[in-house]
């Protein structure tokens, strides 16, 4: 004979999980990142297509601010705004100068530098689909 199951407390109740939000796809990803850009008054704003080219990203976004202060605007309103959209997994490098700032969100990495800096770099001709036929050792 087994002894009598003392109860223990209130009854368990259901408990509703709130599940974390869905991340967007890639297209709409790219296109509210471009759209930020576009709010924030970002210049020659070129997408750049990285499948294929790098495992780094699906996508790179190049775009220019007039200034320092124009850049590191750029960046922290984009930032705050992809994280009102759920993206909280971003990284940014370079804010303390503002000459180059990336935003790294996940699948596209963007860029945002002075005009100086982002014709010093190129990284339009870098990455574009044109590369040399032959390779010439020097």
């Amino acid at each position: 004979m087994t002894a009598p199951r003392k109860k223990t407390g209130a009854p368990k109740r259901a408990v509703a999980v709130k599940s974390a939000p869905k991340r967007k796809t890639k297209n709409a990803l790219l296109t509210s990142i471009l759209s930020h850009l576009e709010d924030a008054k970002a210049e020659d704003i070129v997408t750049i297509d990285l499948n294929g080219k790098a495992v780094i990203a699906d996508g790179m976004i190049v775009a220019t601010g007039r200034s320092n202060r124009h850049v590191g605007a750029i960046a922290d309103q984009l930032v705050e705004k992809l994280k009102g959209e759920g993206y909280k997994d971003l990284r940014v490098e370079g804010l303390p100068h503002a000459d180059w700032v990336l935003v790294d969100a996940g699948d596209i990495v963007v860029h945002i530098f002075r005009p100086e800096v982002r014709s010093f770099y190129n990284l339009e001709k870098l990455w574009s689909d044109h590369a040399p036929d032959e390779r010439v050792a020097v």
